[in-house]
């Protein structure tokens, strides 16, 4: 393995193995034009951010709390997966179709997402049911249904879910243990999807525990974006969200930090499901609010941003001996992990595969990206930024994830000039670190 692969981890499947250690541009002088952000807090400590926007007659409502597979319980993993289900249980006041009913009888929509830092709830509706999307939330903010029938029946959901997802899958436990394997001590080594053992041993108690611990106003964002009256948004928010109660205890933080790595390690799983060998190779990498973000993104899109991205076009298409080849720079709010991913391609070998990995690293470490490719990676890369805003939903994740994951709610006017202004150089140097 190469001198520059210290503190890599490797991970590879089936003979498994884990280690350690074009189109115009978007240029870099575009103007995006800035949107104007409200933000209030209620006395219970509600955060409140909303964005004015008439082009439609819809509004996207969205409540982040900040929890996620990060704040599971030890031995427990899988809590905060539990509660994106928990949560549309309903309570006295509101029966599990509410929110189908408030949403989707209407031509809205409504879901949830789970991730490592927080737990993220949305609706978009015609903008004149604005009233009553804002009154569920509170209402499910405030009490929550947590009883033995509903805590059991969405158990079983979570682990139908893992099942599916990650039993039924031939490389599903192979993604589950880069995470398990790429983390020493942090606990973004947990699953996010859980764990059917650990569920199982899971009591009602633990539960409801979970839920006054975390799912409290003074622990969650609102978001709203579209088309409302500021006067009736802080109207209906102080009439439905500013009598939910804030409990006195404190909300327990991970604090714990990953230790550097100090050499290569490999680890070799076998699965009889997976019918052609993988691998991965991961490095430790910063926050998500370190400096070093908008290249390692765009190295993510140089890498591996389609077929005519670097390892696709090397490993696949020309030397052919991967079925597959990825990169992900997947940041997150303590720390983040660097993924090479590889499946072998039929009658090539796992050490062909590395072989042709490795000399593609060396290479980008040695020679950079070209601004060929940097410019490709830019027009891709914010292309897609621009358009998820085109829509109340898109810019609803795009300002809850600068409040809530950078810390900055000016984060969604800042961030995309930052990617305009990457040079080809600080991808090379962001990567050599």
């Amino acid at each position: 393995m190469p001198a520059n692969f210290r503190r890599a981890l490797l991970v590879a499947l089936a003979l498994v193995s884990i280690a350690s250690a074009r189109e115009p541009s978007i240029a870099p002088q575009t103007k995006i034009s800035p949107v104007k952000v409200q933000h209030t807090t209620l006395p219970n400590g509600l955060q409140i951010y909303a964005i004015e926007d008439h082009a439609s007659p819809t509004v996207a409502v969205q409540v982040w709390y900040h929890v996620g597979s990060k704040d599971d319980p030890n031995q427990r993993s899988g809590f905060a997966h539990l509660f994106e289900h928990l949560m549309f249980k309903g309570n006295e006041h509101l029966t599990p179709d509410t929110f189908e009913k408030l949403t989707e009888n209407i031509g809205g929509e409504n879901n949830a997402f789970t991730a490592p830092d927080v737990t993220v709830y949305h609706e978009v509706v015609p903008s004149n049911y604005l009233e009553p999307i804002l009154w569920a939330e509170a209402e499910r903010m405030s009490s929550l249904a947590i009883n033995d029938e509903n805590f059991k029946s969405e158990r079983d959901v979570v682990k139908e879910e893992y099942r599916q997802r990650i039993a039924a899958n031939p490389y599903g436990e192979f993604s589950l243990a880069i995470d398990q394997k790429s983390f020493g001590t942090h606990p973004y080594k947990r699953p996010t999807i859980g764990n059917i053992a650990e569920l199982d041993a899971s009591k009602l108690p633990e539960v409801k525990a979970f839920h006054s611990t975390f799912y409290r106003p003074d622990n969650a964002t609102l978001i709203v974006v579209g088309d409302f009256k500021p006067s009736d948004l802080e109207k209906w928010t102080k009439k439905y969200f500013a009598a939910v109660a804030r409990p006195t205890t404190k909300i327990p933080r991970v604090t714990v930090t990953e230790p550097a790595r100090k050499e290569d390690r490999h680890e070799v799983l076998s699965s009889a499901k997976a019918p052609l060998p993988a691998f991965a190779l991961t490095y430790l990498a910063p926050s998500v609010r370190s400096a070093d973000e908008p290249a390692l993104e765009l190295a993510d899109e140089i890498l591996s941003g389609g077929q005519s991205s670097r390892l696709y076009q090397s490993l696949v298409y020309e030397q052919q001996v991967a079925q597959g080849a990825s990169f992900d720079a997947d940041l997150r709010e303590d720390l983040g992990l660097l993924t090479f991913r590889v499946i072998v391609a039929g009658g090539k070998t796992l050490s062909e595969a590395e072989k042709s990995l490795n000399e593609q690293i060396e290479k980008v470490l040695k020679d950079g990206v070209t601004e060929a490719e940097l410019d490709k990676a830019k027009n891709r890369f914010l292309t897609g930024k621009l358009m998820e805003r085109e829509t109340n939903n898109g810019k609803a994740n795009a300002l809850g994830e600068a409040v809530v994951i950078y810390h900055d709610p000016d984060h969604i006017n800042t961030d995309l000039a930052k990617y305009q202004a990457v040079t080809a150089e600080q991808v090379k140097d962001v990567l050599n670190k």
